[in-house]
């Protein structure tokens, strides 16, 4: 409810706007946007302005229009691209005006919201058919969307105005909008696997250094501009550098400062030198090269420069801060659970977007904090993908990492990065559950595979467990009449036994090997 309002008194004009051209009653508009953009916060809103899920026809196409391509009924579709949220409204009021099927709606009082969302519904808009009606209905009566019908028509009857497009040009802010992304797509949150700030040298454990950007993981994403108006100003294709392939694009302030955002480790680059970028444009996909990575991941790094040419480097959580609040973006960036951009939120409550920050996640526990990053986009561990052996693994995965968390005497906090690192990269480790080890940890392999690897002094083991072992522990972790202790010792037991059962085998193959051997002596 409370997101309805804040997108309501964010676009409200935009809605007022289109009912003055066209007719439409603005809580119509207001109401559609609202269900077909998630307040504002789908991938299609944020990135290509589109509020109203509208694709890009071959005539749209053909005029020059810009696209983004997502998946909807099938792959790769074609979606219209806006270089403003009020362009978006504006093709949404004229695709309703040349559709003949929507004829009968411009028969109705611009003021009668449940006729338009009836007649809207009737000529087949939304698949959902008479629900799609009811639920527009219930959005504008639930948040008092209908005021905005009133304003307009009483300022056109005590101005003697007409509705039309003739009378009533586009005008304002609709125009001129900044539009506003963060680095990458996402639905909920920013995986932050490394945040700014000093850190162990992840090459070089024993050592310190000082980490001026933030790590956000990634699975060969597109990487995107983060504001109208930038230019790329640096340009790296030489894989044997620090950072690998890289883009650096560059936005100017009003007092003459700049502020310069770097995406490094990219795989391939969309971009050169010169060229000028809005937010949302496609600059590369995000990867894995360079001579300082352990895996892939984006390095967004941040630097201001002052006036007087002076560069530093900043957060970019605060960075990201600032264009969530101006672009009304409610993206978190997690990490270990916790909202990096909580620290830099405004302090002026007459913002619009401090209503929408404050909604954040209080701090998560480990066990919230696991389940929330294991339903993520960026989990590789949760998915499901419909083969009975890799959903068993899968299940494995996350049940032995939830045991692995109870059993184990760590801080919350300790926990929480357990949990960041088990996500990040696939790995288990079983240390707590199978003490006698060495080490003992499971790996989820790009395929789907449980691999186990441990070593306990006598042998080391690298190999798939086969289904039998997976339904073995499934049923020993998934039993809620055993307590955690009986499960980590069966667990235990089950995992020695895998061992001893390679090691006899692996001393067998040897023993054949030199009895082989000592024959060959003889026979010579």
């Amino acid at each position: 409810m409370e997101k309805n309002q804040e997108y309501a008194s964010q676009y409200a004009e935009y809605a007022m706007e289109q009912m003055r051209r066209y007719g439409i009653p603005a809580s119509v508009t207001l109401a559609q946007a609202i269900l077909e953009s998630s307040n504002g916060q789908s991938r299609l809103a944020v990135n290509e302005n589109n509020h109203f899920g509208i694709k890009a026809t071959p005539s749209w196409i053909a005029a020059g229009g810009e696209y983004g391509l997502y998946t909807d009924d099938k792959p790769n579709e074609k979606f219209c691209r806006y270089a403003s949220v009020g362009d978006s409204y504006e093709h949404h009021s004229q695709f309703l005006k040349e559709n003949s099927r929507y004829a009968q709606c411009f028969t109705l009082a611009p003021d009668d919201y449940r006729g338009w969302t009836t007649a809207i519904a009737d000529a087949g808009y939304a698949s959902a058919g008479a629900d799609y009606a009811r639920k527009l209905q219930s959005i504008i009566e639930s948040n008092n969307l209908q005021q905005y019908d009133q304003i307009v028509m009483q300022e056109m009857h005590e101005q003697g105005r007409e509705f039309g497009t003739d009378a009533n040009p586009r005008v304002g802010q609709s125009e001129t909008m900044i539009s506003y992304s963060f680095p990458l797509q996402r639905e909920e949150f920013l995986f932050i696997t490394s945040p700014f700030g000093m850190r162990q040298d992840p090459m070089d454990t024993t050592k310190q250094q000082m980490h001026k950007g933030i790590d956000i993981r990634t699975n060969h994403d597109a990487v995107l501009a983060t504001e109208d108006g930038g230019k790329v100003v640096a340009v790296n294709h030489n894989t044997n550098t620090a950072g690998g392939k890289s883009v650096t694009v560059e936005y100017s302030r009003e007092d003459g400062s700049r502020v310069q955002c770097s995406y490094l480790h990219l795989d391939s680059i969309d971009v050169k030198v010169g060229d000028s970028v809005d937010a949302g444009r496609q600059l590369g996909i995000s990867g894995n090269t360079g001579t300082r990575t352990t895996g892939e991941h984006l390095h967004f790094g941040v630097k201001s420069i002052s006036t007087d040419g002076i560069s530093r480097d900043v957060d970019p959580a605060a960075y990201l801060a600032e264009i969530a609040q101006k672009g009304n973006i409610q993206l978190q960036a997690l990490h270990n659970g916790d909202d990096l951009l909580a620290k830099y939120k405004t302090q002026d409550t007459t913002s619009r977007a401090v209503a929408a920050t404050e909604t954040t996640d209080a701090e998560l526990s480990p066990d919230e904090w696991m389940k929330k990053l294991l339903s993520s986009e960026d989990s590789g561990v949760s998915m499901s993908t419909g083969d009975p052996i890799v959903e068993m693994a899968m299940t494995a995965f996350t049940s032995l990492l939830a045991l692995a968390l109870q059993i184990d005497n760590k801080t919350e906090e300790e926990q929480k990065a357990a949990v960041s690192t088990a996500v990040d990269t696939r790995t288990v480790d079983l240390s707590s559950l199978v003490p006698g080890m060495n080490s003992c940890v499971l790996v989820m392999s790009n395929d789907g595979k449980a691999i186990l690897r441990a070593d306990n002094g006598s042998v080391q083991i690298n190999r798939e467990l086969s289904s039998a072992e997976l339904s073995r522990l499934s049923a020993t972790i998934g039993n809620d009449n055993l307590t955690d202790e009986v499960k980590q010792l069966r667990v235990a037991g089950l995992v020695n036994g895998i061992v001893l059962s390679e090691q006899a085998s692996q001393n067998f193959e040897q023993g054949m090997a030199a009895s082989q051997g000592q024959e060959e002596t003889i026979r010579r």
